[in-house]
């Protein structure tokens, strides 16, 4: 059965998200020449691991200038290339640039439920905290992916809302001062 895996950037304090609902705090890009390899290969390996995407309304609509990043190498075409669905309660539909549009679903509870029974790499959401929470309610994820930055912001969206009890199954620091956390969920 495929897993849900949710990947988020967050700072020390636990804020995924600023009062403005930027994200200054996130660093390590693994996208430049500079790039510490560790950190690259570890982005890239969950990349590797899934192949659908799932976005909120909001992250899909910051996230549609990846399907022109062609500075973003390897990384950009794996993503690019992901099936993509984005839950929304208005789009009727969803264009990725050249690359195939993303299936909008009314109910993406649903949607993922029907995604994991089917065969396939694991399923991806990225950012969307809304959607996220939602998810966590409904007892979809499997796994959480926390990218915690050397910075914090006292103020903003917190990455959990409620009481939440997590296995760690991977804690990886790095040179540019993120560490990288993975967490399956206690069901």
């Amino acid at each position: 059965m495929r897993k849900l895996i949710v990947q988020q950037w967050v700072t020390v304090d636990n804020i995924a998200a600023e009062e403005d609902g930027g994200l200054s705090f996130v660093s390590g890009e693994p996208f430049s020449e500079t790039t510490d390899p560790a950190f690259k290969a570890s982005v890239m390996g969950l990349i590797d691991e899934v192949d659908t995407l799932i976005l909120g309304a909001n992250t899909y609509a910051q996230s549609t200038g990846w399907a022109y990043a062609e500075e973003q190498g390897e990384y950009g075409e794996k993503l690019n290339n992901l099936t993509k669905f984005v839950a929304s309660s208005k789009l009727d539909d969803a264009p990725w640039g050249d690359f195939p549009a993303a299936t909008v679903t009314r109910d993406p509870v649903a949607t993922i439920r029907e995604l994991k029974e089917q065969s396939g790499k694991d399923i991806w959401l990225w950012g969307s905290l809304t959607l996220m929470h939602s998810l966590l309610d409904a007892d979809v994820i499997d796994k959480i992916t926390l990218l915690v930055c050397p910075a914090s912001r006292g103020k903003g969206t917190r990455i959990f809302e409620d009481r939440q009890d997590l296995k760690l199954i991977e804690a990886t620091g790095f040179e540019n001062g993120v560490v990288l956390l993975r967490y399956e969920i206690k069901k």
